[in-house]
């Protein structure tokens, strides 16, 4: 049984967030509809001649590709030009193209997280926040012997997590009053007779986006036919995301060794490095693909290495000044592992719901420079 394009996309939804991308990106749905029923997906970097053929050949009528397929304003469609040829490749064979940019870079367990992990790097963080999680301050009056039966259903729900410790609340006793008023059903009191009840004011703390979750949960729990609670925005913000990460090596490595591991881990036919292989490398920086724009930001936070790709020569040459060594992995070699990892997600979630589909991702596209 196949499923509709929507659920793919609902299902990426979760793994790259689209609010993550940059305001330039262009992401999402490509080519198809969301009405689509979908049997095969592949997940890949570029969608390529060689990806298209692979496609139409194991009968694949869905690509999530990282790089947008199609990146700027079109202002003509032309079928003797190589996009318009795959374009017309595409539509002819009833392909749905979807593509996750930089929400993918951006997002946990996206492309830098995957590549942060085959360089065996520790204790992660963005090294440049592009965005922050939105939260909220949850203020509830429970009777005094429910407490705790609220206090759980909305820890349970996702409130109360700050740092690594989880059920933070604040509770402080107090009296509320009210009187039942024709048509209710008082769970405490009667009607047209004013009541008062030792109550407990219980705030915590959530993520915005989860608000609508944790307030079904403490409505469930809650045993008022009305319940009073507020919901404030609060300033502070949440979990940070962003491009790029930087973390630390369990133990210093040369450079040489390093960049050894580097290039057996990400399979990369070349490397280049600017620096002295001599160096001592602990603290490391990276950012997948692309990413000469954050050497600067990489030296000033003090990282022994900066990996990245697209690395020209004027950039290194900052980095030289900057008295920080590069590792230019190579746009492809850096990208690549996250493919496995999509693939993974998706196939876990088919297992989970009991989709009729498959998923396979692209092994069998290589780096576009050759190395003499």
């Amino acid at each position: 049984m196949s499923i509709k394009c929507q659920v793919m996309m609902d299902v990426m939804e979760k793994i790259a967030p689209r609010h993550l991308a940059e305001s330039w990106d262009n992401v999402g749905l490509m080519i198809g509809s969301p009405s689509r029923d979908i049997q095969k997906i592949m997940v890949c970097l570029d969608v390529s001649e060689a990806v298209i053929k692979r496609s139409i050949e194991q009968k694949v009528d869905c690509i999530i590709s990282h790089h947008p397929f199609i990146f700027k304003a079109m202002k003509n469609l032309r079928m003797d030009l190589p996009q318009g040829r795959l374009i017309e490749k595409i539509i002819k064979n009833e392909i749905v193209i979807f593509s996750a940019h930089t929400n993918l870079d951006i997002a946990n367990h996206g492309v830098n997280d995957v590549l942060a992990e085959k360089l065996s790097l520790k204790d992660t963080k963005p090294l440049s926040i592009t965005d922050s999680e939105a939260l909220v301050k949850l203020v509830v009056f429970i009777p005094e012997d429910y407490v705790s039966v609220v206090q759980m259903a909305i820890a349970k729900a996702g409130a109360g997590h700050i740092g690594n410790y989880s059920h933070c609340t604040f509770q402080v006793k107090g009296q509320g009053t009210f009187m039942p008023l024709a048509g209710t059903i008082p769970f405490i009191g009667k009607q047209g007779k004013l009541e008062y009840v030792n109550e407990v004011r219980l705030e915590t703390i959530m993520p915005e986006k989860i608000a609508h979750r944790v307030v079904r949960a403490m409505m469930k729990a809650h045993p008022y036919e009305e319940v009073a609670y507020d919901l404030y925005p609060v300033k502070q913000s949440g979990e940070a995301f962003g491009l790029g990460r930087i973390g630390k090596l369990e133990k210093p490595l040369k450079a040489l060794e390093f960049i050894q591991i580097a290039k057996e881990s990400l399979k990369a036919e070349q490397v280049r490095f600017v620096g002295d292989t001599n160096t001592m490398i602990q603290k490391v920086a990276i950012c997948s693909g692309s990413g000469a724009e954050f050497i600067g930001k990489a030296a000033y936070a003090g990282a022994d290495l900066f990996v990245t790709g697209d690395l020209k020569y004027h950039d290194a040459q900052r980095g030289l000044d900057a008295g920080i060594c590069i590792l230019d992995a190579g746009h492809f070699a850096t990208e690549m592992p996250v493919l496995e990892v999509v693939a993974k997600y998706l196939q876990a979630e088919k297992e989970k719901q009991k989709w009729d589909i498959e998923v396979v991702y692209d092994d069998f596209s290589q780096d576009v420079f050759t190395a003499f």
